[in-house]
């Protein structure tokens, strides 16, 4: 992240961030926190819905619905090989991955 990029964010409100869409799926609602363990694993390689419900040890319905939103809103790719359906981040979740990193520490510190 650039300086001056990193001393806007530093200075931002957490209402002022664009990408409201994105703040809305991470802390508007109950789920934020799934979503937002969903998203840093995706973040890391892509995984399909068994493997990540095996690594955060939730149940595959759950991480279901959580990879369903986070498609839906744009945020993950699938990529299917063979009979397997991998989900990867988006272009849209790069593009605002300084404000996603913005508000998981804003979380971190006012929880």
């Amino acid at each position: 992240m650039s300086n001056s990029k990193q001393a806007v964010l530093t200075s931002m409100n957490i209402w002022n961030i664009e990408d409201k869409e994105l703040l809305s799926l991470l802390i508007a609602r109950e789920g934020g926190k799934t979503t937002r363990r969903i998203i840093d694993k995706l973040l890391n390689k892509p995984y399909n819905k068994h493997q990540l419900a095996k690594k955060l040890k939730l149940d595959y319905k759950t991480i279901s619905h959580h990879i369903d939103m986070i498609e839906e809103h744009d945020y993950a790719t699938k990529v299917t090989i063979g009979k397997i359906t991998y989900y990867q981040p988006s272009k849209k979740l790069f593009n605002s991955l300084d404000e996603y990193k913005f508000i998981k520490e804003y979380l971190k510190n006012n929880k």
